[in-house]
Order: structure tokens, then sequence, then C-alpha cells
């Protein structure tokens, strides 16, 4: 049932992309050039890219340009429980952060990149809404590199719960969480690291205590101060129109790249790229 592509099953260096972003998190066809320009990063760094998603009753771990370009935003939207059901039905799945991880523990792959990890979404328990991101990290032998939690999420419970779930928090020259757009006002994390190296050499020790998932963030190159009021408006709007669920996301960001002018835009596409070159340099500095 999972496909991995011979370049990625080959290589001693390996960054796990998702595909969610590609389908759901950019205007139609702009998702396709940011994942693409995500495995460009990887590749820069010397690793090889392995970007996740369902496909023709295939798990595919690494997918052409071609299979790609099917990940629009008609693709269902996969975490670790959907897995199974999107490839018997044969539905085109973009995987979640979780999902990508769920398959990551199969395959053996230790590195993955994307822009905001999923967590505790504000106002719990009403609703009573934690992405199954965490549940997965904290289960998978791998390190995410992403520039925090998603901006729409409570990150001080987030934060509260990777520490709960045993999941370090690194910070990537930066004592603080990231607040996705903003560089700035996230809680203390973990540990701060340098280099890549550093990075490297704590996840083995932490893999070799038994561990299992890390949080590697990094502050946005450009940091939005000034988001956090169009957020709150975005939420408002999404409950007015009954927007729940896994809906939420695309329709938050959606109002985001719409109301800042693109800002948004141009900052999510900027901050996935240098995840994924980051990511890389990891993944190498972890094979050397």
């Amino acid at each position: 049932m999972i496909r991995i592509a011979d370049e990625a099953r080959d290589a001693t260096a390996v960054v796990a992309l998702e595909t969610t972003l590609v389908a759901h998190g950019f205007p139609p066809g702009e998702g396709v050039e940011v994942g693409l320009a995500s495995e460009a990063a990887v590749r820069d760094a010397g690793a090889v890219p392995a970007t996740v998603g369902v496909i023709d009753g295939d798990i595919a771990v690494g997918l052409s340009q071609d299979e790609l370009e099917r990940f629009d935003v008609s693709a269902r939207k996969v975490g670790p429980r959907d897995l199974a059901a999107a490839a018997v039905q044969g539905v085109v799945g973009a995987t979640t952060v979780g999902g990508t991880l769920a398959v990551c523990k199969e395959v053996g792959i230790r590195f993955m990149a994307t822009g905001g990890l999923g967590g505790v979404h504000r106002g719990w328990p009403t609703p009573p809404d934690v992405s199954a991101d965490l549940q997965a990290l904290a289960q998978t032998p791998a390190l995410v590199v992403s520039s925090g939690v998603k901006s729409l999420l409570d990150v001080p419970a987030t934060s509260e719960l990777l520490e709960t779930l045993g999941v370090p928090v690194l910070g990537f020259r930066t004592d603080t969480v990231p607040l996705f757009y903003s560089a700035h006002g996230g809680p203390p994390v973990s540990a701060r690291v340098e280099t890549a190296t550093d990075t490297a050499a704590i996840a083995r020790a932490h893999w070799q205590l038994g561990g299992g998932g890390l949080l590697l963030v990094r502050p946005p190159d450009e940091s939005l101060d000034d988001v956090e009021p169009l957020i709150e408006q975005a939420r408002a709007a999404a409950a007015a129109e009954g927007v729940h669920g896994q809906s939420v996301t695309p329709f938050v960001l959606a109002f985001l790249h719409r109301e800042s002018g693109g800002r948004t835009l141009r900052a999510n596409r900027e901050l996935i790229v240098g995840n994924a070159r980051l990511a890389g340099e990891v993944a190498v500095a972890a094979a050397g």
C-alpha cells in the first residue's frame, strides 16, 4: 500500500513534506509552486525531498510533478485516521502533518518540514478540538521543522500539551516559540539551538533515550506583528458562516491572505520554503 520513490528509498538524508498545504493552504495553483520550491530547497541543502500523499490507491512517499499537480482543492484532507480509507477508496488524499508523520513512522523517515504545526484550538474545550498532529508527533521518532503552530491556535496551550507529551521544542536561534507570522510573543522553548549540527545531535540523543518526536521552531524571516486582529476577525467570520473542523484552517488562511493584501500569503510561502531548507540541513548533519 505504501509506494516509496527509489530516490527516497536509497538516500541517507530524506525530508518528508506534506500535501495539505499544497491542496488547501494557498490559492488555486500556487500550492504546487510552493511544494516544488520546498522540494528544491531540500535539495539545495543536500537532502532528498519525499512529498507524501495518497494517490491512485497508494500512499506515495515521493511524488512526480504531474502527481503533485493533482493535489488541488478537491483533494481529501487526510490525517492519521484517514490514510487507510483514502487509499482503499482510491481518492486523492492530501496528508496533514499528522498524516505525513504516520507514514514517516512506517517507512523510517526522521525529518519533516511544514509551515505550522496543528495544536489546541482557541477556546478549548469549546470546541473540543485538538489536532491529531500532536499525538502523531509524540509517537513518531522524527524531527519536524515549522514556524511554531498555526496562527489561529492557542499557542501557550499547545506548548503545554507538547510538554505533557514529552516533545522537546527547540528554538532555532530563538528563545521563544514564534507565532507563525510573528517572530515574537510566544512561550519559551525547551532549549535553544544555533546550528543544524547541534540540532541533529540533540535529536539523535533524544531517540537513543527512547524519545519520540521533536519540534524545531524557526522564526519567519519577515515578522508580521499586526496580524492578530485579522486572525480574530477570520475566526469570527468562520463561526458566523458555520465553518468548523478541518475546514477552519483553509478558511482562515484565505481570509488572512485577502484582508492583508497578500502579505500573509507571501510570508507563508517564504517560511515554508525556509523551513524545508533548514530541515534538509539538519537531515544532512544527522547523516554525516
